[in-house]
């Protein structure tokens, strides 16, 4: 008779997290290079997991158990001679910002569909007083954590996105519509 033995579950205090860091102004021009495999490397080497990079622009998606993910991420660049700030939050707060989506049916174009991030969750005093500024075609609106911002004759061409960016200065990154969908597991879509 075979003896049945209990078998024990573990579960850890802290279960892993999914994560997305979003480093800003990497690999743009000549300043701040840095190869995804490398990126990925460094943050494996901080005891991440399921380390994964999306485009040559500074996505990671990691698993972890919390900590100071922004500081430990930024220290591992620096040490490879990339200076930058990043921004890391969980992929579940991430899907809450786009849910809060505030142009549905007017930015039809995901790619002028813009969302930033601000360090520290919320925007500077310069930020918010651009958003209550009539931009005619183009919308800025924030979110909790965020701005959306649409620039409806393209990015090039948008004078909010220009005063924006100004404004924000580092404080911010951002990703279009498509990468910010694509790092939550959502597909592209903009309504």
């Amino acid at each position: 008779m075979k003896k049945r033995t209990k078998k024990l579950l573990h579960l850890d205090p802290e279960p892993a997290v999914g994560f997305v860091a979003l480093l800003r102004g990497v690999n743009v021009g000549r300043a701040n290079r840095i190869a995804m495999a490398d990126l990925r490397g460094a943050v494996e080497r901080l005891g991440y997991t399921d380390v994964r990079t999306l485009l040559n622009s500074g996505n990671v998606l990691f698993r972890g158990t919390g900590g100071d993910a922004e500081a430990s991420i930024s220290s591992a660049l620096a040490d490879l001679g990339v200076v930058t700030r990043v921004i890391v939050l969980p992929v579940a707060d991430l899907r809450a910002i786009l849910a809060a989506h505030p142009f549905p049916g007017t930015a039809t174009d995901p790619a002028r569909l813009l969302v930033a991030l601000f360090a520290g969750g919320a925007p500077p005093p310069r930020v918010a007083a651009l958003a209550a500024q009539d931009w005619g075609a183009d919308r800025m609106a924030l979110v909790p954590h965020a701005a959306f911002l649409w620039c409806a004759g393209g990015i090039l061409e948008s004078a909010m996105l220009k005063a924006f960016t100004r404004a924000a200065a580092d404080t911010a990154t951002m990703r279009n519509w498509t990468t910010m969908t694509k790092l939550c597991g959502i597909e592209p879509q903009t309504e």
